[in-house]
């Protein structure tokens, strides 16, 4: 992952998703923790095991030849399990994770009433994160203290996340304008993630963040797929292209993979 200019990672959750993404031409694929929880069906507050979790970026991963970044949630655990955290994302062809701060069970970064566990508990696990990695894996640290304590708090980690040895600092639930030009005033000399849509990404590049990962292809996943399900019951059809299933099909890469398996075809 380029340290030099900002890299632009779309919401994915699952393997069709980030190949799209790649065929789209976006450099890098980030894996939410939000559409993952969705994809069982469970609301995104910390119910997913790391097993479930490192399992599903596998699959992510072996989708795609361009970085993939992925929730880590809390690194689920004390220094030793972080460890074995960052082994198995690694091991599962991940290229960066975040790790936050929250108590668990954590919850998305957008609710309301989020805890947050001491600074001199979050930055053992940072250290520990960032002593057992492989060389080039990215450690991205967040912190959900904004909400709950307020910036003062938020600045005194993010120098301290820094210190341990973290690449990128992300502080979650930016919620508006005002929060987004404190974000870039009080932290713009250190490497920063931004989640979320308040600009176009063409401004938040400008804003000098290095990394911006984007929520809206999955919210747009959730709002159509409900109308096109909303359609068919109502309408008895949904009203697609003629080339959807063609589209469909390349994007799945069946023709390649076919004449792949024709290269071992007996004669």
């Amino acid at each position: 992952m380029s340290n030099e200019r900002t890299i632009v990672a779309p919401f994915v959750f699952d393997g069709v998703q980030a190949r799209l993404a790649e065929q789209a031409g976006f450099e890098a694929v980030y894996m939410t923790g939000f559409g993952t929880a969705a994809g069982f069906g469970l609301p995104d507050l910390g119910l997913l095991t790391m097993t479930e979790m490192v399992t599903q970026a596998r699959r992510i991963a072996s989708a795609v030849t361009v970085p993939l970044i992925a929730d880590a949630d809390t690194g689920y655990g004390n220094p030793l399990n972080v460890i074995r955290t960052v082994e198995e994302y690694q091991a599962a062809g991940v290229s960066a994770i975040h790790i936050e701060d929250q108590v668990f069970p954590k919850r998305c970064g957008f609710l309301r009433d989020k805890e947050v566990i001491p600074l001199d508990r979050m930055v053992p696990k940072l250290k520990a994160a960032c002593e057992n990695r492989d060389d080039g894996f990215v450690i991205i640290a967040r912190t959900d203290a904004l909400q709950p304590n307020g910036w003062d708090d938020v600045c005194a980690r993010a120098e301290a996340f820094i210190e341990a040895g973290a690449d990128v600092v992300f502080v979650d639930g930016i919620t508006d304008e005002r929060a987004l030009d404190d974000y870039c005033g009080k932290l713009g000399h250190l490497p920063l993630l931004y989640n979320g849509m308040l600009e176009p990404v063409d401004d938040l590049v400008r804003r000098g963040f290095r990394i911006v990962i984007h929520p809206g292809t999955m919210l747009r996943h959730f709002e159509d797929f409900g109308s096109s399900l909303n359609h068919l019951k109502q309408d008895g059809q949904i009203s697609l292209s003629r080339q959807s299933f063609r589209h469909a099909v390349a994007a799945l890469g069946v023709q390649e993979t076919l004449e792949l398996g024709a290269r071992y075809d007996e004669d």
